[in-house]
């Protein structure tokens, strides 16, 4: 088995010495769309290897095996040159002309916006060396990159603008776990960023419902996602490839949020919705007029929730990142939880604390579970708190996935504890629909009479007074009595 961490390491190494390299997000797009050339030859080998008749979508003297597989082939200037010239101009033009949901349309997707950052030909020929030594087709190889890779994307979170792909991988697992996607069911994430939340789902499945070569066919149809940014759809893309859907023109370079809401059909709509949409931000002008009148809003969240509850077909289930902002906020956002709350049975908010997604940002974030098709009575809270000793997450010790075991023994069992409460929907309609409702048995210390603690502190302050004079006094007759 291949050094798979030493191999990312010296890779690293290597583009750190390229002058065309400024950045973490600069030198992950450029690892990554060399990784995608060379997963997706291995797994064309494979393919080849079952079936003869199959035609690669990419021309021979592009594919992997006839340029970067030699140790000795091409480098330097010819290298530059053949990549900027010949590789990224002919594989950008297979995704113009591309049609169907075929192997050319995922090329294009993934080229249409990529580029070669690296400056040295000499350098990028060590890089494609380096992945050389590590076999696709290979489980041990593929499952130990894999694990690797979601380091890689995690790393995103350092990298400026950028961090807004990554999702906690214990977020997105527990989300996945209590939502729990079945074979057959259509899962969506209609922002997808890097495919956490789809690598998670395509495990889930694979490790409790698939039991037949038949069942793993089917896998790749029910798994959708759609990504705005090309960043990001290159890295879901591939992430894709490393869980086993060699295909993935179900992931799909758009902006869900353009198209008209009345535009999604039945044919559109999906079992299960589980994502992390973009918040703290604003969408383009116009996007709102894809949205009823009453429900027009630039926030990207607040749009995504509403487009949720479109594509979800009745006994549909949601789970979804959330930003306390909404729970809250007034005006359409009320609009907006009114017809979530009258169209669909939101059962559980799951309360995070505001450093779950630093350093990116501080924001306070909620988990929502919700199900298309009837009303909320009532609304489970469930408050997860800080490991014992901790005052918050950061980049070196994120949240863990067994930190949630509670959440999850309680999730069928539940009871009103010190972390849990319930209320009624009566109670959040008196409240204007707020549903930033604080956890009602923490203790909180009295607030007491400003002029009651003044008071106090003015007789600490003559406490202090007297005790220093007495203390000067008594080391003024100390210095008297050894000067006698």
């Amino acid at each position: 088995m291949a050094d798979i961490r030493g191999i990312l390491k010296r890779i690293r190494d290597i583009m750190r010495q390229d002058a065309g390299i400024s950045g973490d997000a600069q030198r992950i797009e450029q690892m990554v769309w060399i990784f995608f050339m060379k997963i997706f030859d291995d797994r064309e080998q494979e393919i080849q290897n079952l079936d003869s008749g199959y035609t690669s979508p990419i021309p021979g003297p592009l594919r992997w095996r006839n340029w970067a597989a030699d140790k000795e082939g091409i480098t330097g200037d010819a290298l530059l040159d053949f990549v900027n010239g010949e590789l990224f101009p002919k594989l950008k033009e297979i995704g113009l002309t591309a049609t169907g949901e075929g192997s050319a349309t995922v090329i294009g997707g993934v080229f249409g916006d990529a580029y070669n950052f690296m400056k040295s030909g000499t350098l990028l020929r060590q890089v494609i060396n380096e992945i050389n030594a590590v076999d696709f087709n290979k489980s041990n190889d593929r499952h130990e990159f894999g694990e690797l890779y979601e380091e890689t994307l995690r790393e995103l979170q350092s990298a400026g603008a950028a961090g807004e792909f990554y999702t906690p991988r214990a977020v997105t697992q527990v989300i996945v776990d209590l939502i729990d996607p079945k074979l057959g069911e259509k899962v969506m994430d209609p922002a997808c960023g890097t495919g956490g939340f789809l690598a998670c789902a395509i495990n889930h499945v694979r490790d409790n419902y698939v039991k037949t070569a038949e069942d793993e066919k089917a896998l790749p149809g029910q798994i959708i996602g759609i990504e705005k940014k090309p960043l990001p759809h290159l890295l879901c893309t591939t992430n894709m490839l490393l869980h086993g859907i060699d295909t993935p023109t179900n992931v799909r370079r758009d902006n869900t949020l353009s198209r008209p809401l009345v535009d999604w059909q039945p044919s559109d709509k999906v079992d299960v919705v589980i994502t992390n949409p973009p918040f703290g931000g604003t969408e383009e002008p116009g996007i709102e007029n894809n949205f009823p009148q009453a429900l027009r809003t630039r926030e990207t969240a607040d749009l995504f929730l509403v487009l949720i509850m479109q594509l979800l077909k009745t006994g549909g289930r949601c789970g979804i990142v959330f930003p306390d902002g909404t729970l809250f906020g007034g005006d359409t956002k009320t609009k907006i939880k009114t017809k979530l709350l009258e169209e669909c049975n939101l059962h559980t908010i799951v309360r995070l604390p505001k450093s779950v997604f630093a350093p990116y940002t501080s924001i306070r974030t909620n988990l929502l579970f919700f199900d298309k098709g009837e009303p909320t009575k009532d609304v489970w809270y469930y408050e997860h708190q800080l490991p014992a000793g901790r005052k918050a997450y950061n980049k070196t010790k994120p949240i863990q996935i067994s930190e949630f075991d509670p959440l999850k023994e309680w999730w069928n069992n539940r009871e009103e504890s010190e972390q849990a409460w319930k209320v009624s929907i009566d109670e959040i309609r008196e409240r204007d629909f707020n549903l930033d409702i604080e956890n009602p048995n923490t203790v909180v210390e009295e607030l007491r009479d400003p002029e009651e603690l003044l008071a106090e502190y003015q007789e600490v302050l003559a406490g202090v007074a007297d005790l220093t004079g007495r203390l000067t006094k008594a080391l003024g007759n100390s210095l008297s009595e050894t000067a006698k």
